[in-house]
């Protein structure tokens, strides 16, 4: 079954009662037992749900897994893969990453004695540089938030295989209609649903694939026993997000690529960070595990201006100044002061987060309105 099928039909059939097409919102909290332990499969909505089943096994489909978890948010999600560990162990992660995944590593895991190094990973060869006897994970981003820079997945799966780690793959910005980190040897894949899954920004949710299951077993067992998971409602949003995925994701990288193009040459700009450049460092590696380059873009402003930063943000009419990314809607974002402002600003500088960047989520609107709205606002 190829990708757009499945979006609509991967892991689902009509409902068992009256044959609906969509899964019906089973807006329950428990289920009734024709003796104790007796029931049809369903218990108590906490462990499993029909409606969020349906979502589960869609989740699998269009990553090629075969374990789809869904949860009450992406940084739930995150916090299940960071509780397979124990004190002493030590995670290597990208250090260009979504500001609440650092907080979650540092604020919280740290004391809990997890070890976190935090390196460029643009070379993927150097993460072995950080292995040791200690190393449980590896956690990468790629594209990266809020660089777009990539990370090679299948080098960095041979290096997770051969010292018998786990790699986990954010793969929220590609989506697995351009990337699929399963098939390129990834253990875990996690997505941020709140974005592009959801598509709509009317949700929060977080997913977790996989195709061991073992692995999968433990999952579920710390989905079940910590409880944050996504009810009903926000399941059947999500699967009725899915369905519309690959449509949705054309338009993206559509106006992605417009975007970027119309950035690069204008003369208040000083860098644009969009993979589909073939003068970005990893280019080719994006080419060939990515079957397009997506919708999210960043760019800095020419003298690296705080001020001139904000004054665009502000100016925007059709990109909306709001957290978040992935919506039908395009969003602008300052991740300094917004998304990233967890991470210390020597730090996020580092990784090349500086004032004057500005992070942008493409929608699906028409093109020429997207580059009018930056036009006017960049002057």
């Amino acid at each position: 079954m190829k990708f757009n099928t499945k979006a609509i039909h991967g892991g689902q059939k009509p409902d068992l009662a009256y044959g609906s097409v969509m899964p019906p919102i089973y807006q329950t909290s428990t289920f009734a037992q024709s003796t104790p332990g007796g029931h049809k499969g369903y218990e108590y909505s906490r462990t499993h749900n029909p409606t969020r089943t349906a979502l589960e096994n869609a989740f699998a489909s269009i990553e090629n897994g075969s374990h789809g978890l869904a949860f009450s948010s992406g940084l739930a999600a995150i916090d299940a893969v960071l509780k397979l560990l124990k004190p002493g162990d030590e995670v290597i992660s990208t250090n260009d990453l979504y500001g609440g995944t650092y907080r979650l590593f540092t604020k919280i895991y740290e004391d809990f004695g997890i070890k976190f190094h935090f390196i460029g990973m643009e070379n993927a060869n150097c993460v072995e540089d950080y292995i040791n006897v200690n190393t449980k994970l590896i956690w990468v981003e790629t594209p990266t938030n809020p660089m777009l820079n990539i990370i090679d997945i299948i080098t960095t799966a041979k290096i997770a295989k051969r010292h018998d780690v786990l790699l986990a793959v954010d793969n929220t910005f590609a989506t697995p209609y351009l990337q699929q980190p399963l098939d390129l040897g990834a253990d875990i894949v996690m997505h941020s649903a709140t974005k592009y899954l959801g598509g709509h920004s009317d949700l929060v949710m977080g997913a977790l694939i996989v195709k061991d299951k073992d692995l999968a077993d433990r999952l579920y067992f710390i989905q079940n026993a910590s409880g944050a998971v996504c009810g009903p409602q926000d399941a059947f949003l999500a699967l009725r997000g899915i369905k519309t995925l690959h449509v949705r994701m054309q338009r993206h990288c559509e106006n992605g690529k417009a975007v970027a193009e119309y950035l690069e040459k204008h003369p208040k700009i000083e860098n644009v960070y969009w993979p589909g450049f073939k003068h970005h460092p990893n280019h080719l590696i994006a080419k060939s595990q990515m079957t397009n380059f997506g919708g999210m873009v960043s760019f800095t402003t020419k003298g690296n201006n705080y001020q001139d930063a904000m004054n665009i943000v502000e100016k925007l009419n059709v990109f909306t100044l709001a957290e978040s990314l992935g919506g039908v809607e395009s969003l602008a974002g300052h991740p300094a002061s917004m998304t990233h402002a967890s991470i210390p600003k020597e730090d996020r500088e580092k990784a090349g987060v500086v004032d004057s960047l500005i992070r942008l989520s493409v929608g699906i609107e028409d093109e020429t309105d997207l580059i009018g709205d930056l036009k006017q606002a960049i002057g």
